[in-house]
Parts: structure tokens; C-alpha cells; sequence
């Protein structure tokens, strides 16, 4: 809220602070009719400052048909992109429910009048909310911001479409249940925000927020989500940019992409299974980056996008699609990356015996280190069931053939299995101890 009186005496510098902390996009969001017209004043001055109309709940008691004609008025200026924020708050209380409740409805109608997402408040008030907009659903959907929630609201919204926005309360001491809720949130409905002048994160709590200080609430939901700042950074610009259309941010297919500290390369799209949980069913982008090849790539312009691999502790064959289907490429890229004493690793399902007809296991020793792949079941038949080999019933057995050949010609093998309603965890770890290679377990809507 950049228009509050807070910043009257320094806002120059605060911005300024901002560009030097890597905000290069700021939405400053409006609670009544007066700091909605100021917010528009800011972004007029300021190209990269957007604005969101909207009365705030604690002024509902003050909202009209004068105020809602106001409102809809400055929603039509180019540099408003949402309406908001809006919502319920029943801590305060500084205007009556039920009329927060008619006020709530009226900013959704406009939203959908206008095509603009919705900026959501939600305080002790949970179920309400999640209540009022499934029951007045929206195309653009919106942001639950300063989300606080439970589980079980965390859950609807996503179900509704909606993105859920953290602010420096993930940093306070006593916001244990928001900080075990953040890694939840799937990378592509993640948003962060500051909510300044309020909400300073630690250690500014009680002092005035500003969006500088955006770079500390993001590193420490980086250390949550066990990813780097760079990747949060990537993926709540991508997604700012998704649902306000901000702009500024690189949408070009990726053929190679860092998380965390490995170097990724898309090999492919295609895959010989069909995985009923597969990430490409929702979205071709993972944490941030737009896997969604135009065509596959050759070895040689592979190599040419490969950046300066020092900061990088490995190489991986991963992508959206199974890397075997491509194995002469891989193998050529590889060896180039291990002449270089570049560590290499492979994500697989596994069949890649399958998918050459012959035994591969041999062509990779030297060249590929270490394989990852995807178990997911104990069973066989679930494993059709979940992940629809064309190969059918042929493939988990040669999953397991595979990964025990890889094992003996000394590569080093890991395993995988995701959360699923009515997987065997137990069996599955069971059956990696047998196999002698270690399993780790997956959270569902969790990529990359």
C-alpha cells in the first residue's frame, strides 16, 4: 500500500531500495475510494507501479452505489489490474458482517463485469470466503492475500482456481501452522507480497514494511520448499505476471533450466507412459520455467545453451517427458559434460530397455553416474493403473530389471514414489531396501 501516509516523506528512495533488491514489478492495492485514487496517481508516475481498486472490509459499512460506480470507473484505467483487496474480516469488526458479506459480493461481481482477478482479505473468516466465491465463481479468479489459513481452506482455494500470496508473517516465530502449510502450495499458485507499510518480516517485525524487505520473506520460503531464492523468485514473478499480466517476465521454452543448484536439460516431451498424476496434465512449466518444447532440441544446440557449469553440483536428463526416448542425444550430450568432469544424472521411468529393445545398462557406464527412477507402487498392477505404460503389464518388471542391472554395473541408483491415495508406502520402501537403493517419498502436486 505504497499511497498510505507512511511513504509520503521517502517514497523515491523506497522504490529505489526496491529496484536494488530485485522488485522490478509493484501492484500497490487500494481500501478505499481516496487511496484508490492516490494508488492510481503512483502508478501514472511510476511505469513499473500497477493498482488495485477496491474498499478493504473495514469500510464496507461506507460502500454504495456512488462508491461502486467510483470504483468501476478507475477499473477501467489501463494500469488497474484487480480488484481488490476485498473480503471479510471478523478480528476488528469495524463494519458489520453482513454488510462485509454484500460488500465482498459486489467487489466479485465487478471483477467478473470487468475481467479482473480479485485481491481476497481473509481474517477469521475462512470459511465464509471460501463459501462466497464458490458460490460466485469468477473466470480470472484472483489471490487469497496474506494467506493465514488451515489446510482445508489452503485446499478449496486451490480447488477454485485461486493463487495463495505469503507474506513476512512465514518469518514471525509463532506462524508455525503458516510455515508448515507453504511448502503445500503448488509452485504454479504460489504468490508473495509484503502487505506494506504492515507485516515486516523478521528481522523488521514492528517496524514499517517496504518492498525491499520482499527478498527475506522469499528466501526464507525458499529454506520451506527446500529451492533456491532464484527459484522462488522465478516462480512468483511468473505467476504475478499469469494473473495481473505484469510483464517482465521470460516465457521462452527451456531446453535447459536451473533448480536449486543442478542444471536441468528438456530432452523431450514425449513419454512411454501416461501417468495420471503427471504435472503436464495441470502445466508445462516447472518451478518457474516453460518446459513446453516447439521441437527437440539436437545434441548440438544443447550444448550451445549449456551456461558456465561451475556453480552447478550436477547435470540432470529430466524435462517433461522420458529421456531414454532420446538416448543417442543424451549420451552425446553426456560425454561432452563428463570430459568436463561434470557430474551427470538421469530422472527416468525406468523402461528404457523396453523402449530400445535391447539392454542399455552398458552404454551408460562412464558416462551416465547416477539414475533416478520413478518406482512409485510395490504392485504391478497399480502400476498400470497409475502410470499407463504402453508396454502394460511388460513394464514395472522391467523397471526392476533395469534398476537392478544399473545397481550392479555400479551406477548409483535412487528411487521415487509419490503420495497417492492407495500406494503402499510401507511396501515401497520395503521393496528399495530389497532392490538396495535408496527411496524417496514425493509430495503429490509437488514438481521439480
Amino acid at each position: 500500500h505504497l499511497q498510505m501516509e507512511q511513504f509520503e516523506a521517502d517514497l523515491p528512495r523506497v522504490l529505489e531500495r526496491a529496484a536494488q533488491a530485485g522488485v522490478r514489478r509493484i501492484l500497490t492495492v487500494g481500501s478505499d475510494l481516496a487511496s484508490c485514487r492516490r494508488a492510481l496517481e503512483l502508478a501514472d508516475n511510476y511505469e513499473f507501479v500497477y493498482a488495485a481498486v477496491g474498499v478493504h472490509p473495514h469500510e464496507a459499512d461506507a460502500f454504495n452505489r456512488r462508491v461502486y460506480q467510483s470504483l468501476e470507473q478507475m477499473a477501467r484505467h489501463p494500469k488497474v489490474v484487480a480488484i481488490g483487496e476485498t473480503g471479510l474480516d471478523y478480528h476488528y469488526r469495524h463494519s458489520r458482517a453482513e454488510i462485509q458479506r454484500d460488500v465482498f459480493r459486489r467487489h466479485i461481481e465487478l471483477a467478473g463485469k470487468l475481467d479482473l482477478p480479485l485481491i481476497v482479505h481473509s481474517r477469521e473468516s475462512g470459511r465464509e470466503v471460501v463459501e462466497i466465491l464458490g458460490r460466485n465463481p469468477l473466470r480470472r479468479k484472483g489471490v487469497i492475500h496474506c494467506f493465514s489459513g488451515d489446510e482445508q481452506m489452503l485446499q478449496n482455494c486451490l480447488e477454485m482456481g485461486f493463487y495463495l500470496s505469503i507474506s513476512g508473517i512465514v518469518t514471525f516465530p509463532g506462524a508455525r501452522n503458516l510455515r508448515e502449510l507453504a511448502p503445500l502450495i503448488p509452485a504454479e499458485r504460489l504468490l508473495i507480497e509484503t502487505d506494506c507499510p504492515y507485516l515486516a518480516p523478521v528481522p523488521w517485525r514492528g517496524k514499517r514494511n517496504e518492498p525491499s524487505f520482499l527478498a527475506r520473506t522469499a528466501a526464507k520460503l525458499a529454506e520451506l520448499r527446500g529451492v533456491s531464492l532464484r527459484d522462488v523468485a522465478r516462480v512468483s514473478a511468473l505467476n504475478a505476471h499469469r494473473l495481473f499480466s505484469l510483464g517482465g517476465v521470460d516465457t521462452a521454452p527451456k531446453i535447459v533450466y536451473p533448480i536449486r543448484e543442478s542444471l536441468y536439460i528438456n530432452l523431450t516431451n514425449r513419454c512411454s507412459n501416461d501417468c495420471r498424476f503427471c504435472a503436464r496434465r495441470r502445466s508445462y512449466y516447472v518451478q518457474g520455467h516453460n518446459l513446453r518444447l516447439v521441437r527437440e532440441p539436437r545434441a548440438e544446440e544443447i550444448l550451445a545453451a549449456l551456461p558456465q557449469l561451475g556453480p552447478y553440483r550436477e547435470v540432470v536428463f529430466c524435462g517433461l517427458g522420458e529421456p531414454f526416448l532420446r538416448l543417442d542425444v543424451m549420451l552425446a550430450v553426456a560425454r561432452r559434460l563428463k570430459a568436463e568432469g561434470v557430474p551427470v544424472r538421469v530422472n527416468t521411468n525406468g523402461q528404457a530397455n523396453l523402449i530400445h529393445g535391447r539392454d542399455v545398462v552398458p552404454e551408460l557406464v562412464g558416462v551416465v553416474d547416477a539414475l533416478s527412477v520413478s518406482l512409485n507402487t510395490a504392485e504391478p498392477a497399480q502400476y498400470q493403473r497409475l502410470c499407463n505404460s504402453r508396454y502394460g503389464r511388460e513394464a514395472y518388471p522391467a523397471l526392476l530389471r533395469f534398476v537392478r542391472g544399473a545397481l550392479e554395473a555400479g551406477l548409483k541408483v535412487g528411487l521415487s514414489a509419490l503420495e497417492l491415495p492407495g500406494v503402499d508406502l510401507a511396501a515401497c520402501r520395503q521393496l528399495a531396501r530389497r532392490l538396495g537403493a535408496p527411496l524417496r517419498i514425493r509430495r503429490y502436486n509437488v514438481v521439480g
